[in-house]
């Protein structure tokens, strides 16, 4: 009987450390506000746009399928000495309506850093024509930063991965 009993409770705690909590979010928001920059002297600093293509689904065999899929959103600063600074992050859908904003603030990107924007394979919210729109501001002198998506999704032993690059809105 005590043999049971013992079965029965590390059963039970091990079905309680197993489980997963989820805190319905279904993508990463980083902690913008340890990169906040409190005054931006933007009057000596180049403005620019990139817009950067995500697929949060594909079309599988025909428009009625689609798979879901997971985006890691890479944000480069190519200059290994001077910083950029974001001044806008954007996502969109299909559609072309905002999904969320991710920063409500300028926030600074070190020499030769990079940060990441995860959007979960459970968001599927910005459909097959996602994109980013991303503004941002650095010296004359310095390096375009580079943005990066890179999509994946598995199921079983098949899985699929791509990538795209933002594009320069102000060319």
């Amino acid at each position: 009987m005590k043999k049971v009993f013992f079965v029965y409770i590390g059963t039970l705690l091990l079905f309680f450390f197993s489980c997963r909590v989820d805190n319905g979010v279904g993508y990463h928001q980083p902690d913008w506000s340890v990169r906040k920059v409190q005054k931006l002297q933007i009057d000596s600093l180049l403005k620019s746009k990139t817009y950067l293509p995500v697929y949060a689904q594909i079309y599988e065999m025909t428009e009625e399928r689609k798979v879901d899929l997971a985006a890691t959103i890479s944000i480069r600063n190519t200059d290994t000495k001077d910083t950029v600074y974001l001044n806008k992050i954007d996502y969109y859908n299909t559609e072309g309506h905002l999904i969320r904003k991710y920063i409500d603030a300028p926030v600074y990107l070190k020499p030769a850093e990079t940060i990441e924007i995860i959007i979960k394979s459970e968001d599927n919210e910005g459909g097959t024509g996602a994109n980013f729109i991303f503004e941002w501001f650095a010296s004359k002198k310095n390096s375009k930063p580079l943005f990066e998506a890179v999509m994946i999704s598995t199921s079983g032993q098949q899985g699929i991965s791509f990538s795209s690059r933002g594009v320069d809105l102000n060319e």
